[in-house]
């Protein structure tokens, strides 16, 4: 089956109550258990089941399932927030002394964490990862692991995923991709060797801005079995499966980052029209971003979907569509906030991947936290807004900038 297909009924293909098209939505904690051997036997790992909701939950694991659809993975660990899903991952397969590479064009808390890890002993280098050479050049024997997104937020390079893919299966090292830009309908990161993928649900794939949640997928291609790391209480079945397991248990449960009943439901039943809003959403952005590429009062538009973009290329060989963010520099004498605060359709907020278009000061809020010489490191200048398309009608969005602009 295709995509949409696929995933609209995921949930009906094991049987529930009452006919349900939908997992219902489980808020018990507790799970009991007429034998008490196999409760045992549900800790032990030795059979399927449910001990406790910080761990496990029905109407999270259908959510998983679902997730693990759209990736083509063999599992999937959901969590409260996409952050917890990064900062729980790197938490349960790296440990003090190991060395691990990221791109240096990062999201923001994204880049927080990594540099807290650092403070920890787990060793950071912040690459140019637009470029292989560059992950390449970084490697050092203590080097467990890469990291990069796909497109980056908000100036939308585009890492060279196959190049870094092909380095990371030369070198052995866990291939991480964060796929939350382009998400599994765009662009699955198993096609380029990814060992494991992040997923933030709070945005595109969850899309209506109503529920946190993040999620962690193995793809099945990394071999876990030379990867000293892994505790031995978790290299139990099929080697693919070890390091999943280690997340869920070294990982969420010590630190208790859970994706909530309510949420879970929230995002699945969200992601069922997650084409439908990226064909969307997508073409619009492509056209507003060749409506804005040389206007008189924009100096610069980034959008990998412009002939101009350095990665235009790439972008176009590997993604479905070129993304629905996009950010612009205004010309000096047009003030940022001004200009957002003439947008009367698009909404000023920090979120992005919603049915609204939004649009942010980048400089000032998100990535403020970092300093200016960091900013200007990544090339964010102080007058870029960050726009996040939304489903609204084109004419309407294009009416809207008219008018701001003017």
């Amino acid at each position: 089956m295709r995509f949409t297909s696929k995933i609209v009924h995921s949930d009906r293909r094991d049987p529930i109550e009452h006919g349900s098209i939908h997992k219902p939505i489980h808020t018990a904690v507790t799970y009991a258990y007429d034998d008490a051997r196999d409760l045992a036997a549900v800790f032990q790992g030795k059979k399927s089941g449910y001990t406790y909701g910080r761990q496990v939950n029905p109407t999270v694991t259908a959510l998983q399932d679902k997730i693990t659809l759209m990736e083509e993975g063999i599992a999937t660990a959901a969590f409260g927030t996409g952050m917890a899903a990064i900062g729980t991952t790197l938490f349960a397969l790296l440990r003090r002394g190991d060395h691990f590479i990221s791109s240096s064009y990062l999201f923001g808390n994204t880049n927080s964490l990594f540099n807290t890890f650092a403070t920890q002993g787990i060793e950071v280098t912040f690459v140019d990862a637009t470029s292989s050479d560059a992950v390449a050049a970084a490697i050092q024997p203590n080097t467990k692991l890469v990291f990069v997104e796909t497109i980056a937020n908000p100036r939308t390079q585009v890492s060279d995923l196959v190049g870094i893919g092909d380095l990371c299966r030369e070198h052995n090292l866990i291939y991480f991709v964060d796929n939350t830009m382009t998400t599994p309908y765009l662009f699955r990161p198993k096609d380029v060797g990814a060992s494991l993928v992040i997923n933030s649900l709070t945005k595109y794939i969850g899309g209506h801005a109503n529920a946190l949640g993040g999620a962690v997928t193995e793809t099945g291609l990394f071999d876990w079995s030379g990867f000293t790391n892994l505790y031995d209480n978790y290299k139990k079945g099929d080697v693919s499966g070890w390091a999943i397991q280690q997340i869920k248990k070294k990982g969420l449960r010590d630190l208790g980052a859970s994706l909530g009943p309510e949420a879970a439901h929230h995002i699945s039943v969200g992601s069922d029209t997650l084409a439908l809003r990226m064909d969307r959403i997508c073409g619009t952005a492509q056209r507003l971003a060749e409506y804005l590429d040389g206007h008189e009062k924009v100096r610069k538009v980034y959008y990998p979907g412009l002939s101009g973009h350095p990665e235009h290329d790439r972008s176009a060989s590997l993604f479905r569509h070129h993304g629905g963010i996009f950010s612009i520099e205004l010309v000096d004498d047009v003030d940022c906030f001004d200009f957002i605060n003439k947008l009367d359709l698009v909404i000023c907020s920090s979120n992005l991947g919603d049915t609204r278009s939004l649009a942010i000061p980048v400089a000032h809020s998100i990535y403020f936290e970092m300093g200016a010489e960091r900013r200007a490191s990544m090339g964010i200048d102080d007058s870029l807004v960050r726009f996040s398309i939304g489903i609204e009608e084109l004419d309407d969005l294009l009416t809207d900038f008219e008018q701001a602009l003017a």
